[in-house]
């Protein structure tokens, strides 16, 4: 009876749960990304036949905004009670309570504010760090200020940090109330229903906003406007990107919205008075970097000073005697510019400058509304920035993949070779720009792929205007550039005798003369980061193994191999590779063979037009076809650190042909 019991016990989180969870994580203002937590008790039969109750609560990480019924842990509420009765308890015996008492096997880690929801006396519990509730606490009279707007109904609990300790005490101070204020932490109500809980946590929210209204000045502190150019804007971000990618290369994300509050006279005020809630610490760091433009090194460098002296004076009071995170920032308040936030991918850039932005606020509110902030003391704010607990949810990202951070520019991305190695690049872990002139086309390609880490480019690059709009909008949205794969190409043919000059042209302009240009306009990048780079330039055989009728193609292609030389020369001093693949004969998917060039080829070679691919394959050593990720692996080679050493080389993807051995 009971091993039937067990195999029929399907259990699923209540959909009044689910759907008041969504209702809440939509609301930009209350909770931001994994942020805050709800919670609903309910009965349930157990294996055995017994009538127990279930906490349902959301687990730790998961985001309410699109929470489904899978991102809630079971636990039985009576195997958590019991620990009321103790007057401490250190996090490692919570955590291990809390998987016993977790109902459905291989289910998430449940919230570390588990046990403040399991010990209120409430069917129904809401945490949320709403941004007018947070900025009420943050700052010197707090609970005077809470009991005033929110009434006596609502309890006020002082900063302790989440866990065993905070669910005691709130629950102390939960008696007779239907809510409860967390200083610096946010807001926690409960019900009898579930719309009695939601509405609660907006009718308290609601008022907070009433009053802050009222308190905050029409006019706020703002400096005079600081303007910056284009190009200087470029240079800038490509530097400050340059500089947070000594560790591990990142990708920056730029909010012009937040110049409401880089550009105040008090920026400093607001970067360094703290954040919204502690959560948010995890994610943003305790603080903002303000980086003044021109001054970069010097910004980015008292940040780090800082940090490392804040650590080393309260390292012996943290525990588990923890490693030093990067002392580098990760939100910089840039006046003239906005916020920008960097990640080790664009996801995670743009969900530090949502943090960024709501704690941001909170703290410009604070100032304005009640002239100071007061937030958590330098060893508080550490105890939670290396809290063993919490950081278990970064460590749970795993190992970066080879080229996480990095941003690739393709060119002749739509098909063929530069299609996959944009691919390759992109499962690699690059952020990857896509350039082609067939619009129509690349749009097709890129509906394929990753939004988050795709661009793409309409562009002629034989034209500088196009170009330079390419890589500055590369550099915008993604904050800088670590590669070039220059694979944009034409195929003329012809003999010398019968060849235009306009096709002549036309070939030299397409294959050798756009590198040229696309070369010169990302040198200042790699410049300015200062972090190496590489350029890969895609050529051909026939760079050194020409065809007759041929000619404008080989000799442009050889010209491009040139260029890659002198751009290993020059690149040298600033760290920047250039290096070269030499594919033969790139048949599957390929724009660069046309039905005119197959026909022309066959020719020229004495062959029908459906023998051509085979006597490619025939006429090279290995006698093997040449696919385009056969070319895309050479890229990545030149790409990734595996080639650090290498530059001024010709890599061949031609299944061995003699006379196009580099030499």
């Amino acid at each position: 009876m009971a091993d039937q019991k067990l195999s029929a016990l399907q259990l699923h989180a209540p959909d009044g749960l689910v759907s008041r969870s969504r209702k809440l994580g939509k609301r930009r203002d209350l909770v931001l990304h994994g942020g805050g937590n709800t919670s609903t008790k309910s009965a349930i039969e157990d294996p055995t036949g017994r009538e127990r109750t279930v906490l349902w609560i959301k687990a730790s990480g998961a985001d309410l905004a699109t929470a489904s019924m899978e991102d809630f842990v079971p636990l039985y509420l009576d195997a958590l009670l019991p620990l009321h009765t103790c007057t401490a308890m250190d996090d490692a015996v919570v955590v291990e309570h809390l998987a016993r008492a977790v109902v459905r096997a291989g289910s998430r880690r449940p919230s570390v504010d588990t046990l403040l929801h399991a010990f209120l006396p409430a069917d129904h519990v809401d945490h949320v760090h709403a941004d007018s509730i947070c900025a009420l606490t943050n700052q010197t009279d707090a609970r005077e200020t809470v009991a005033a707007v929110l009434g006596d109904e609502v309890g006020f609990v002082p900063y302790v940090r989440p866990g065993f300790a905070l669910a005691l005490l709130s629950v102390e101070q939960a008696a007779n109330r239907f809510a409860l204020v967390l200083e610096h932490h946010g807001l926690v109500t409960w019900g009898d229903t579930h719309e009695e809980s939601l509405n609660t946590t907006l009718e308290l929210v609601r008022r907070a906003d009433e009053y802050l209204a009222e308190q905050v000045p029409r006019r706020r502190p703002v400096a005079a406007e600081t303007t910056i150019s284009p190009t200087d804007r470029e240079l800038l971000l490509a530097t400050l990107r340059g500089r947070l990618s000594r560790e591990q290369h990142v990708v920056l994300h730029v909010d012009d919205l937040q110049r409401a509050v880089s550009d105040r006279e008090d920026v400093q005020c607001v970067a360094e008075a703290g954040r919204a809630t502690p959560d948010h610490i995890l994610r943003i760091g305790s603080r903002s970097a303000v980086v003044r433009p021109g001054d970069v090194d010097a910004s980015l460098g008292r940040f780090e000073s800082e940090s490392r002296r804040a650590f080393d004076d309260n390292v012996a009071l943290l525990a588990g005697n923890p490693t030093m995170r990067s002392p580098l920032p990760s939100v910089a308040l840039v006046p003239g510019l906005g916020c920008v936030t960097s990640g080790i991918n664009a996801r995670e850039a743009r969900m530090r400058a949502e943090l960024a932005a709501q704690s941001h606020k909170v703290t410009a509110t604070v100032l304005d509304a009640f002239g100071a902030v007061r937030w958590l003391d330098r060893l508080e704010q550490l105890d939670f920035e290396y809290w063993p607990l919490e950081l278990e949810k970064l460590s749970a990202a795993g190992k970066p993949r080879e080229l996480e951070g990095r941003i690739a520019i393709v060119t002749g991305a739509a098909s063929g070779i530069g299609l996959a190695a944009a691919e390759d690049l992109l499962e690699r872990g690059a952020h990857v720009v896509l350039a082609d002139i067939d619009g129509p086309k690349l749009a097709d390609a890129a509906a394929s792929l990753e939004a988050d880490r795709v661009l793409s480019i309409e562009a002629d690059l034989t034209q500088e205007a196009a170009v330079d709009e390419m890589v500055r909008a590369t550099v915008e949205h993604f904050g800088g550039l670590d590669a070039v794969v220059s694979n944009a190409g034409v195929a003329s043919f012809g003999s010398l005798e019968t060849l235009s000059q306009s096709e002549w042209s036309r070939a030299l302009q397409i294959n050798a003369t756009a590198h040229f240009l696309l070369t010169k306009r990302v040198w200042p990048i790699f410049r300015n980061q200062g972090i190496g780079g590489s350029l890969v330039y895609v050529a051909s055989k026939n760079a050194f193994a020409p065809g007759a009728e041929f000619g404008a193609y080989s000799a442009s292609k050889a010209a491009q191999v040139q260029l890659a030389r002198i751009a290993a020369l020059e690149g040298g001093p600033i760290g920047l590779r250039a290096n070269v693949v030499n594919p033969d004969a790139v048949f599957s998917g390929s724009a660069l063979w046309s039905p005119e060039l197959r026909r022309a080829r066959a020719a020229a070679h004495g062959l029908p037009e459906d023998e051509l691919e085979s006597f490619y394959v025939a006429r090279s050593l290995l006698g093997i076809p040449i696919t385009p990720q056969d070319v895309a692996e050479a890229i990545a080679f030149f790409v990734s650190d595996r080639s650090r050493a290498t530059t001024g080389a010709v890599l061949t993807v031609d299944g061995g042909v003699a006379a196009a051995f580099p030499r």
